[in-house]
């Protein structure tokens, strides 16, 4: 992958306020931006402003209900949606933008202007289901801009990196055979699902990759993950786009799970899979990362391997558990598929 990179912002993300005590908290935009900051692209950046998620293209993800649902907290002054899930009164307008920047990206990557791009999306979006938000999220920016191109007669696959499984983005397009959903995360964590049993629905058999991978696994692990179990079924699939929930909280220094990941492996997943899209049709979306100076290195990781630089902000790890796993959750997916 090389080229311009589109960098897409939303100023309205900024006021989606949680609070200074929060893991998903304002200042990790400023985290976001020191790295592609210190990644150096200079003309090969560029910026974007995040347009906001029509209603049209929201209800091909969300239920008229949810939208509604959520909207009205926000108005009435928000606070606690759930245990985890904060909004106040700049949250739904941040929402429609991190929706929206997705589509954006699209759209930049569509007219020609960059090769591939990265969206600082906040609120994250990967846990909220069409009927329900939860886990820090409201919309599912992710899936909006699938069932766009889905629309569209795209076939799209979706990579979820994040240490938390997409239960939202499994749930929407479980029996979907437009999009292919691949996810590795760690097990046991929240929110529970994601086992690898868990292979789609049965208009769309085997639309659905989990490896679940154990405390401890490091980066040598989620790649072998992703080459010896997710790839095979990437191959059939033949993706036109690829989209990237790009959750940096695997990282070793994330202080809300367990896995060991470096920056240095955030790079080598973004290169296996930029090899796995056609020119111009990728876009990595910001979900978890919740240390704020493992989230700018493994940004600049990951955009500087976007613009086709060798980038090792940090060291790939290797040696870690979870190689039993992998080849465990191949095995349950040849079961489960028959």
């Amino acid at each position: 992958m090389t080229g311009p990179v589109a960098y897409v912002t939303a100023g309205p993300a900024s006021r989606h306020d949680t609070g200074p005590s929060h893991p998903e908290r304002a200042a990790r935009l400023d985290a976001v931006e020191r790295g592609v900051e210190e990644a150096h692209l200079g003309e090969t950046l560029v910026r974007r402003e995040a347009r906001p998620a029509s209603t049209e293209e929201l209800a091909r993800v969300h239920t008229p209900g949810h939208l509604e649902r959520v909207r009205r907290f926000v108005e009435a002054g928000g606070r606690h949606l759930d245990p985890d899930t904060v909004v106040s009164g700049g949250s739904w307008e941040a929402a429609l933008t991190a929706a929206g920047g997705v589509l954006t990206a699209v759209e930049a990557l569509r007219s020609g202007e960059a090769g591939s791009a990265f969206v600082a999306a906040r609120p994250p979006g990967h846990h909220a289901t069409a009927t329900a938000a939860m886990g820090f999220c409201l919309l599912n920016n992710v899936a909006v801009a699938a069932a766009e191109l889905a629309s569209r007669g795209e076939r799209v696959l979706v990579v979820d990196w994040d240490v938390h499984h997409g239960n939202g983005t499994q749930d929407i397009f479980w029996d979907d055979p437009r999009v292919l959903y691949v996810s590795t995360h760690q097990w046991p964590c929240y929110p529970g699902t994601g086992r690898a049993e868990e292979v789609g629905g049965p208009a769309a058999p085997g639309s659905t990759v989990n490896v679940p991978l154990p405390p401890g696994a490091t980066g040598d692990v989620a790649v072998a993950a992703l080459e010896e179990v997710a790839q095979p079924a990437v191959e059939e699939f033949a993706p036109t786009w690829v989209l990237v929930s790009a959750g940096f909280d695997a990282h070793r220094d994330d202080p809300l799970a367990e896995l060991s990941w470096s920056a240095g492996d955030y790079a080598l997943l973004t290169g296996l899979v930029a090899s796995w899209a056609p020119p111009g049709r990728l876009v990595a979306v910001l979900e978890g990362g919740y240390d704020l100076g493992a989230l700018a290195r493994s940004v600049r990781a990951t955009v500087e391997t976007l613009a086709g630089e060798h980038s090792r902000p940090e060291a790939p790890t290797a040696g870690g558990p979870g190689r039993e796993q992998v080849r465990a959750a191949a095995e349950a997916r040849r079961r489960a598929l028959g």
